[in-house]
């Protein structure tokens, strides 16, 4: 069971960290859980962040979370953008254009996951995201880009408009069992 936080601990990672958590998930921090599905939230040599977390980008934590529809546009002209080879006089000229394309891609695929970080990991590039900035703030989302490029909202009733859940909502539950009927499932 992760060990609870101490008012002074959490107050300490906020401030470090350039964010106020959301009211479940600070209420969880110092309380503690039996729930070991959440990443730990733990001071290391290089200040507070989550145990096991591949989201390194502390700079994109205090921004708000986009909603997805914010950048589907964006999205789209960065692939009307990718680099041809028949474009290109050489194999070196096509390379150092990828290599620049490449790079302008991850920095702005990297900011689709601003204000948020990896809550749970599920393996080949899947992730619950908890949302901690933003109007989104306490909301939980599925990290589907390693197959279908999508972030999307868990939610109990996708039928009826898939409001995301929030933190206390999601606690025990499978994020799996909170997709869209069908997705990612065979």
């Amino acid at each position: 069971m992760p060990r609870p936080l101490t008012e002074a601990e959490v107050v300490e990672a906020e401030a470090e960290l350039g964010v106020t958590f959301p009211s479940e998930y600070r209420h969880y921090l110092l309380q503690g859980s039996p729930d070991a599905a959440v990443e730990q939230l733990e001071k290391t040599e290089n200040g507070w962040w989550w145990a096991g977390n591949s989201m390194k980008r502390r700079d994109l934590l205090s921004l708000p979370f986009p909603h997805p529809d914010t950048y589907e546009d964006a999205d789209d002209e960065f692939c009307r953008r990718l680099p041809r080879a028949e474009d290109y006089a050489d194999e070196d000229a096509f390379s150092e254009s990828m290599t620049s394309w490449n790079t302008a891609y991850w920095d702005f695929d990297e900011r689709k996951t601003a204000g948020s970080f990896v809550a749970t990991e599920h393996g080949c590039g899947f992730a619950t995201l908890l949302v901690i900035t933003g109007p989104f703030a306490g909301t939980l989302w599925w990290d589907g880009r390693a197959t279908s490029g999508v972030i999307i909202p868990l939610s109990l009733d996708h039928a009826g408009g898939a409001r995301p859940v929030t933190f206390g909502e999601w606690l025990g539950r499978d994020s799996w069992d909170l997709l869209p009927p069908g997705w990612g499932r065979a």
